[in-house]
């Protein structure tokens, strides 16, 4: 099995990895649009397909008793690919659901940040921080 480009990378079965770490999922809120990733939403489900195909490759590896190197170096690959979707996400985040956040409490006359935008930071920090752990 063979990787390419970082840009192989996504979570597995379909999910963005929210769901297993207890984040919530679900509709945008009222008035942001959408999420984030929604204009490239074609391209991260075939990105997750991909990375899907990497996992059964890896198994199918397993139930050949192929070379545990070999298959390590696949693991490998495929946390890289992971980790290269989940960057993508937390970047398309803070370029929609942050700024989206700012420019609502801008137009509100809030004081610098506000809640909205506090909320959002700390969401995004916590999300880095998964990510550093893994």
């Amino acid at each position: 099995m063979t990787t390419t480009a970082a840009d192989t990378g996504a979570p597995l079965e379909g999910g963005t990895g929210g769901e297993a770490s207890g984040q919530a999922s679900g509709p945008a809120p009222e008035g942001q649009g959408g999420h984030g990733y929604a204009k490239q939403k074609d391209q991260h489900l075939k990105r997750l397909r991909r990375i899907e195909g990497q996992v059964r490759g890896l198994q199918r590896m397993v139930e050949e008793d192929v070379y545990c190197i070999d298959i390590l170096t696949q693991v490998s690959a495929g946390t890289k690919a992971l980790q290269s979707f989940a960057l993508q996400l937390l970047e398309e985040h803070l370029r929609h659901c942050v700024a989206s956040a700012a420019v609502e409490s801008a137009a509100q006359g809030e004081p610098e940040g506000g809640s909205e935008v506090d909320a959002k930071v700390a969401e995004a920090t916590a999300a880095i921080a998964r990510l550093l752990r893994t």
